[in-house]
């Protein structure tokens, strides 16, 4: 065995190269791209309780490699085929495993911890795994151990700067332009890593405690979640990385009942004051307006409605009383066995409703039965809600993102695999690419999305995510609001953005988000582009973009032959040319392009937009105006 050894492995392609060394017993790798640092000598290794330096001691008992090609399909989402290219490197220690998987745009890696002697479950006091960026860097992210969770506005710094918690995907753009994205893959059963300065002032895995201050407890032998570097040349190509949900397992069981799915809801019109979640005269969930909004939704030609606000448990301070909620028990106003039959009749996808507040004992209490309740009714989609600050778990607090709330959204994931249930969970833990293993989870919110709208969200926030929330997979932003300046919510964007975001920011269950009436008396011609979108595509093209200022993008639908293109702007006005490369040579497209007016403005000409009609072919160029804080979305169909 060895306390001095050193080793690497490189890409496919042989750009990137991950260098492991063992220096006097203690374990570092590094990053090279194209020979340059990306990532310099980078500690490794854990704590583990009442064992004495733990990952000081360390041999290296064997190297070995091996190499993987092949191409994953997946069910759903931004892309049908992804590849999974990579060399691998296996260093077996004395005590743990670390396998290594270098890709052409990232490096993987993961811990396995072998049995103790005399220990079968251990207690992990510390992750020791160091990021050891240049300080100099430039970096997006959202500060970590806050009440409202992922729900902050991102954070734009240089690395040197950041003196508190931040989650991942952590977003960095290096001196050299080099992009990267700190994130993670395969979150089970341990604490989601947050990353934090270190004395060394080396950014360092910071893993969600527990209540008893410890990170995890774990049976031996564990495999922790993979740590992961996505590596880009510029930040739109860093958005097309889908190295996430290589490193996820393949389903285990048949999901061919999966479907995404657009839908409406009675959510809105809460926000705007129109209803009410408590019962009461304003009460929302009634039999009589959900069979208002099924007969609107089934006229406007979309498939499913979300109902919130039917059960017992909205009486009083919700928030405080989510102890009392009770998942199997309407409101005496609401029939849901009518509702069902009659949504059923005018072939529409009810999309039921549990909002825990994070009351994880009385949820679990009723885990089952709840579901087997929608599951009996026909109810198919589910969206789930976790707002309070901190989880009730066993009877103690907890952070949503600890062991033991990861554990509880996998538990409910699984479940609802059982039953056939499809999920939107908001107040998620983040996404790790699990939705490969388990497509029935088909969306999360985890960050702010548009009920922030009314004057905390900045037009730059819709140009952040592509580049940060959304390399961790779909996100639930409830896009359409076209009622813009309702003096109850106004929202701070154009209408033509609005048709944007159906495009800029995936979901595999897509929310129209305004009130029908909205759509039907006021914008018939504009509702005919969110009918008309997607939520399953056969490919993704990011077409330009930079963090914070604008994203634009191409995707294909899985169901035809035709090309949705969209992009979003800051509050700066823009320019900007498309090229149309990616279309089938020799085919003439119809497009319809929706696009900003002359005159439009977020803030004081919001309503303002131009529908054009034209042909388009592979070698067109199309030259297309953003209004500051305003987008446009086109729509390819060939002839």
């Amino acid at each position: 065995m060895f306390k001095w050894a050193n080793t690497k492995i490189s890409s496919p392609n042989h750009r990137i190269t991950c260098h492991f060394k063992l220096q006097n017993g203690i374990p570092f790798y590094s990053v090279t791209k194209g020979g340059e640092a990306i990532i310099k000598d980078s500690r490794l290794g854990f704590d583990i309780c009442g064992v004495k330096h733990f990952s000081r001691h360390q041999a290296v008992k064997r190297f070995s490699t091996s190499s993987h090609d092949e191409t994953i399909e997946l069910p759903w989402g931004e892309e049908r085929f992804i590849p999974n290219h990579y060399r691998e490197l296996k260093v077996i220690l004395s005590q743990f495993i670390l396998t290594f998987r270098v890709f052409d745009d990232a490096v993987a890696f993961r811990y396995e911890l072998l049995g103790l002697s005399d220990k079968s479950r251990v207690s992990i006091s510390d992750e020791l795994t160091e990021f050891n960026l240049d300080q100099n860097s430039l970096t997006w992210s959202i500060p970590a151990f806050k009440s409202d969770r992922y729900e902050y506005n991102y954070e734009k710094s240089y690395a040197y700067a950041i003196d508190h918690p931040v989650h991942t995907p952590f977003t960095v753009k290096t001196p050299s332009n080099t992009y990267l994205s700190i994130h993670e893959a395969a979150l089970y059963d341990y604490g989601s890593m947050t990353l934090s300065p270190s004395p060394r002032g080396i950014l360092k895995a910071h893993i969600t405690p527990l209540s008893d201050h410890t990170k995890a407890h774990v049976n031996l032998p564990f495999k922790t979640p993979w740590r992961l570097i996505m590596i880009a040349d510029s930040a739109t190509s860093l958005t097309k990385n889908r190295t996430m949900y290589a490193l996820n397992d393949q389903p285990q069981q048949d999901f061919s009942w999966v479907k995404t799915l657009k839908f409406l809801g009675i959510w809105w019109a809460m926000y705007v004051g129109e209803y009410t979640w408590a019962p009461g005269e304003n009460h929302g969930a009634t039999t009589a307006h959900a069979k208002e909004y099924i007969d609107a939704t089934a006229n406007l030609g979309i498939k499913g409605l979300l109902i919130e606000g039917w059960n017992n448990g909205w009486e009083g301070d919700w928030l405080q009383n989510g102890s009392n909620s009770n998942f199997t028990t309407p409101m005496p106003d609401f029939d849901l066995d009518f509702i069902a039959r009659y949504a059923s009749s005018k072939g529409i996808e009810l999309v039921g409703h549990h909002e825990t507040v994070g009351f994880i004992d009385n949820y679990e209490s009723q885990l089952e039965a709840a579901y087997n309740y929608y599951a009996a009714r026909g109810i198919h989609y589910l969206k789930t809600g976790y707002a309070g600050p901190e989880m009730l778990i066993h009877g103690r607090k907890e952070y949503h993102h600890s062991q033991l709330g990861v554990n509880h959204y996998q538990k409910a994931v699984a479940l609802a695999a059982k039953k056939h249930l499809m999920l939107d969970v908001h107040e998620p833990i983040k996404g790790t690419g699990i939705e490969r293993t388990f497509p029935n989870l088909l969306t999360r919110e985890g960050a702010r999305g548009q009920e922030y709208e009314g004057g905390a969200l900045r037009p730059s926030h819709a140009c952040i995510l592509p580049y940060t929330r959304l390399l961790a997979g779909g996100m639930d932003y409830t896009p359409g609001i076209f009622d813009l300046k309702n003096p109850k919510r106004p929202i701070y964007t154009t209408i033509a953005r609005q048709l944007a975001y159906f495009i800029t920011i995936y979901s595999g269950m897509t929310m129209a988000a305004d009130r029908p009436f909205i759509y039907k008396n006021h914008y018939q011609d504009l509702f005919a582009f969110v009918k008309l979108t997607p939520t399953n595509f056969e490919t993704t093209l990011p077409l330009s973009g930079e963090i914070g200022e604008f994203y634009a993008v191409a995707r294909k639908s899985r169901e035809n032959q035709d090309w949705f293109v969209a992009g979003v702007t800051n509050e700066a006005s823009r320019n900007l040319m498309l090229d149309f490369d990616f279309l089938d040579d020799g085919v003439t497209y119809n497009a319809t392009i929706y696009q900003d007016a002359a005159d439009a403005h977020y803030l004081n000409n919001p309503l303002h937009y131009a529908i054009t009609h034209q042909k388009l072919q592979k070698d067109d160029q199309l030259q297309i105006y953003m209004a500051p804080g305003g987008g446009f979305a086109i729509h390819l169909s060939p002839q």
